[in-house]
């Protein structure tokens, strides 16, 4: 796709804010409203997602993929009662991501299959199903790889803005082949969805998260939390993994994780930097097992 240029779009803007209940270009990594002033951009006091009303970063964020894969995309998102097709269209802009985000307050005019989809719970179902599909795990009901992919450059931003640490762990199942090779790979899904749950059970930690990243392999994210912090939990979750494999699989085989925790606090890191030092200590821990 060709990027729009800032000057192409101020010279549309009156014609999108006709056809449009709301008309805005968003900074999607910061996630801040933008404004034009002349022939430049400059911040606002204003933070994206609190058009949505409910406090929380927009799990599906179709600005930053927008911006991230340079073309246009389209979701549902819920403010109040009222159901917005949210458009992202991404903008040529020097030195800044910048998204063009067009919404369209469609609650009254949008007829899906059947039944009284005006209805405001119904709606919201259909909206947050809708939404949990592109960014959560099947099997295990955690993130998936693209949320974290999305999210974490955004958390790493803010992190740093705030003068605060961040913590990732990658975790990795010791002997998931040896399951699927032993017993199948139903028996290999049943492992990863048990060990998916005991995950999700230990992440109810402020803006704390966790996706699915490989096929046998978990990222964990702990906004304001140092390495020890995180240490104890990821322990917690390793000791419980460890009995859950005795019951589910009875005394056939034990269920065992390694994993690495990097911390950043005060170098800037990137999250690819993240990831990939957590992953290399995830493999050192793995091979000292083997020693």
């Amino acid at each position: 796709m060709k990027y729009i240029s800032l000057e192409e779009i101020k010279d549309k803007l009156d014609f999108f804010e006709k056809v449009h209940d709301a008309v805005r270009l968003v900074d999607p990594l910061n996630k801040k409203v933008l404004e034009c002033r002349g022939s430049s951009l400059g911040g606002i006091d204003e933070i994206c997602y609190d058009y949505w009303g409910n406090g929380k970063i927009c799990e599906n964020c179709v600005s930053l993929r927008s911006h991230c894969e340079g073309k246009s995309f389209m979701k549902m998102e819920k403010s109040g009662e009222k159901i917005f097709l949210v458009t992202a269209i991404p903008i040529d802009y020097p030195g800044n991501p910048v998204v063009l985000e067009l919404l369209k307050d469609t609650t009254d005019s949008m007829l899906v299959g059947s039944g009284n989809y005006n209805d405001g719970e119904m709606m919201t179902r259909y909206v947050k199903d809708l939404n949990d599909i592109i960014v959560k795990d099947p099997l295990t009901s955690l993130y998936n790889r693209r949320f974290s992919e999305e999210r974490l450059p955004v958390d790493v931003a803010g992190a740093i803005m705030a003068d605060e640490p961040l913590s990732v762990c990658f975790i990795d199942m010791d002997n998931f082949k040896e399951i699927n090779d032993l017993y199948g790979h139903e028996s290999g899904d049943m492992a990863i969805k048990a060990a998916g749950e005991v995950i999700s059970r230990h992440m109810d930690y402020g803006d704390a998260w966790a996706a699915r990243y490989g096929g046998d392999e978990f990222l964990l994210n702990f906004k304001n939390m140092d390495e020890d912090q995180v240490r104890q939990i990821v322990e917690r979750i390793r000791e419980e993994i460890k009995e859950l494999s005795l019951a589910r699989f009875a005394n056939k085989t034990r269920l065992s994780i390694s994993f690495g925790i990097e911390t950043m606090k005060d170098t800037p890191m990137t999250a690819a930097d993240l990831i990939r030092r957590a992953d290399e200590k995830m493999y050192q821990a793995k091979k000292e097992k083997l020693q």
